[in-house]
């Protein structure tokens, strides 16, 4: 099954899928596309030396012709799962409808805490003692979508946002690969808001 990856920063996440795939623990997904909102996205150069086909479709002002754009781009290529890798703008109905089920984002937090940008840096100004990183499916909503997976993760005395963002970091990089190789295999489903994996709840 084809994955279409939409980045917009450095692309840890990207390498973690490229990783995953280059060690044979993608299949049955493989990454058919890195696209970018930003010409100088580091994510860009790592798709590049994957031998991956990387793309650029700048964002401008008009945003259903930026996803008019990315919606060409990703059927180009045939995409059937879409994947949100440090994709820092927000989508429309006018393109998640079109990918029900079938697009999936990572964010810094144990939603429904903490959503949008910043998520590491309320945590900490919040006080919480457990943050954690979430994988859930994109809707029109912002984090809003149905959870796949959460893992927690702990945050120490003395610690900033960018010490929490690392340790999340390496949770979402462990993980992402196994969401997307499972979605692509057809092992998860929506009944409602609760997400499923084989006949039970996912974890």
């Amino acid at each position: 099954m084809k994955i279409g990856v939409l980045v917009s920063g450095q692309g840890t996440n990207l390498q973690a899928l490229l990783d995953a795939q280059a060690q044979g623990k993608l299949a049955p997904a493989e990454i058919a596309v890195v696209i970018s909102n930003k010409s100088d996205a580091a994510a860009l150069s790592r798709a590049r030396a994957a031998d991956v086909t990387a793309v650029v479709v700048e964002h401008g002002t008009d945003r259903v012709a930026f996803e008019n754009a990315l919606l060409a781009a990703l059927a180009e290529h045939q995409v059937e799962i879409v994947v949100l890798a440090g994709f820092m703008r927000v989508l429309t109905a006018h393109f998640v409808d079109k990918w029900p089920e079938r697009i999936i984002n990572t964010h810094p937090s144990l939603l429904p805490a903490f959503p949008g940008a910043n998520a590491t840096e309320q945590a900490i100004a919040h006080g919480v003692k457990v943050s954690g990183m979430t994988i859930h499916f994109v809707d029109s909503s912002v984090d809003g979508g149905p959870i796949i997976a959460q893992e927690p993760v702990p945050i120490f005395e003395g610690d900033d946002a960018r010490a929490l963002h690392a340790r999340i970091q390496m949770r979402e990089h462990q993980m992402l690969p196994e969401v997307v190789r499972d979605l692509a295999a057809g092992v998860l489903s929506c009944q409602g808001r609760l997400v499923v994996r084989k006949g039970k709840s996912a974890q």
